[in-house]
């Protein structure tokens, strides 16, 4: 038999499956109400942070995030460690330690063999091992499109949250994955072609990442997926009040990503990051090549930090809201 090429099955893959983020902000507009003064949340749905953040007793903050996509690669145990990778990344991005996670499954039964959901649930289980944290049950059901992902509790020091409503200006900006991936993946959905550059990132833990912007008392981070380095550049800077310059020369690409992008394979969702972010960028030289890749919809992608990192390359600063022209919030050189 010819293996199963689960890619095939669905009609995005990975974080390029979201619901664009202009479209997804109208729809959630007068949705939510503002905490009552004194109240134990933190962090809630204001600034579409990574995670949710809660003060409980104790002196602690506990984190709660949901994550889950179609397949972004053919292979169902490499599915698994991605999209575990993935779920728990939003509980490194707000500085916290994972705690425990359920499994979220969609799976058509009549299309597929329920070995390779096994298999699924097999990869997610050996990262959330990997990273310390138990999986305890979920929920599944019957659906036209297999679809994987994880609720995943953490816990953090309310008074050292990582936020993306607390970068301030004049500091540098890391970022701890190289980007590429969004290309690379829908060419592996074209043409079968695999990469194990983009597996291995995007399977790699951000837990290292996050202790270490901590320890430098890192204040304002946030993760590279569906969105793009731009589009969630763009919600920082939107949310804490300043801008940003990028330098296109210093970000990291995962090899044989430009070659992807030469031979036509771009994300949807990249193209419409890019769209979402254009009335607030100055782009003046780069081409429109260089800012798809630095919008290109990541799944499991690094840090974006605010501050350096050590190890992590320094791709850019945070400067004063207003100092980058007219409505401008980000600025690539």
């Amino acid at each position: 038999m010819e293996p199963v090429r689960l890619t095939q099955y669905a009609r995005g893959g990975g974080c390029a499956c979201k619901i664009p983020a202009g479209e997804l902000e109208q729809i959630v507009a007068g949705l939510h109400v503002a905490a009552p003064p004194g109240s134990d949340v933190l962090v809630g749905l204001d600034d579409g942070d990574d995670a949710a953040a809660v003060r409980i007793k104790g002196g602690r903050a506990v984190l709660s995030t949901a994550d889950f996509f179609t397949p972004v690669v053919d292979d169902p145990y490499d599915w698994g460690r991605i999209a575990a990778a993935n779920a728990v990344s939003d509980i490194y991005a707000m500085g916290g330690d994972p705690i425990m996670a359920i499994n979220l499954v969609a799976w058509p039964r009549e299309l597929l063999p329920t070995d390779l959901l096994r298999e699924v649930l097999r990869g997610g289980l050996d990262v959330a091992t990997e990273a310390g944290f138990p999986v305890l049950g979920g929920h599944s059901i019957d659906a036209p499109e297999p679809i994987y992902g994880m609720a995943v509790t953490g816990t953090a020091d309310p008074d050292r949250l990582m936020r993306n409503d607390d970068a301030e200006p004049g500091l540098p900006i890391s970022l701890t994955k190289p980007l590429g991936v969004g290309v690379l993946n829908n060419r592996h959905k074209a043409t079968g072609e695999r990469s194990e550059e983009a597996i291995a990132s995007m399977v790699a833990l951000n837990r290292d990442a996050s202790r270490a912007a901590l320890a430098a008392g890192i204040r304002a981070a946030t993760d590279v997926t569906g969105f793009g380095l731009l589009g969630h550049l763009y919600k920082m800077c939107r949310a804490s009040g300043v801008a940003a310059r990028i330098d296109a020369a210093a970000v990291p690409y995962v090899v044989g990503a430009r070659e992807a992008l030469a031979a036509g394979h771009v994300p949807g969702g990249s193209k419409r990051n890019l769209d979402w972010v254009r009335p607030h960028l100055s782009a003046d030289g780069i081409t429109e090549d260089e800012l798809i890749l630095l919008a290109d919809a990541q799944t499991s992608g690094g840090l974006l930090v605010v501050g350096e990192v050590p190890g992590a390359p320094v791709v850019g600063e945070t400067v004063a809201a207003g100092s980058l022209g007219d409505g401008v919030l980000v600025r690539v050189a």
